[in-house]
């Protein structure tokens, strides 16, 4: 008795648990999981540290590392406690987001409901990829290290991808440069906290969140021009796949 020979669907099932982005998701997804469930306990234990760590997490999340860490450092937290927070939010991040991309990229998975998303990171990563290029990992690096326009770990990440990195080079020298930039930040933002303490304890938090929402407000009319400029956008990331990148 003959076996029939697997179908399209049982290719990409089994080319995606092949995928080394599913593992790369997994860990990410796994270690949020930890930090909801530390976030939870250190709510009983100590509410006031859970809840400057958890609006900690929010900023960074929404606004950017900032408006975060500024705010870690104007609530009274210091090195140890802002420094972790801001390391695994960006982690978290990457681990999720990156392998999301590349998964829809491959047409591995249906990421429709992010694809909004998707399509803004891939923009991004596209405006800086040529720059990036010309100078392969170290570009990389220093792009997701310099606080420039629209820099950061996850479109570092896409960029790395698009570029031909695989994930084992592109993950580390990406994570790599956050956490050296979220150093150097950290001591940025306790020196401008002490500063600014005269004009009041969040008086370097406001400054900073001025700054980041006039950034945000400019980021999203450049958005806006791009997609009027762009015209409709195709359905899916699934587009110009570099096989260099494929693990």
């Amino acid at each position: 008795m003959t076996r029939s020979a697997p179908g399209p669907r049982d290719r990409a099932r089994r080319e995606l648990l092949r995928s080394i982005e599913v593992r790369i998701l997994a860990s990410g997804l796994f270690l949020a999981l930890l930090t909801v469930v530390a976030l939870g306990i250190g709510w009983l234990v100590n509410p006031e540290l859970a809840a400057q760590l958890a609006a900690m997490t929010g900023l960074n999340l929404t606004i950017g590392r900032a408006a975060g860490m500024s705010f870690g450092y104007a609530s009274g937290l210091h090195h140890p406690s802002v420094i972790t927070s801001s390391v695994l939010v960006e982690t978290i991040q990457v681990l999720v987001i990156y392998p999301l991309f590349v998964l829809s990229w491959k047409s591995l998975v249906d990421a429709r409901h992010m694809q909004r998303l998707l399509v803004g990171m891939r923009r991004s990563a596209e405006a800086n990829q040529s720059r990036v290029a010309r100078y392969g990992m170290i570009g990389l690096f220093a792009f997701v290290f310099l606080p420039f326009w629209m820099t950061g770990p996850v479109v570092g990440s896409v960029i790395g991808f698009l570029i031909g990195l695989k994930a084992r080079h592109n993950l580390p020298i990406v994570l790599s440069a956050t956490y050296a930039a979220v150093a150097i930040w950290a001591v940025f933002f306790e020196r401008m906290n002490e500063w600014l303490a005269a004009y009041g304890r969040y008086a370097a938090f406001g400054l900073v969140l001025v700054f980041a929402v006039a950034a945000l407000a400019v980021r999203a009319v450049w958005d806006w021009k791009q997609n009027q400029g762009r015209g409709s956008e195709p359905a899916s990331c699934a587009t110009r796949l570099p096989r260099t990148a494929e693990d």
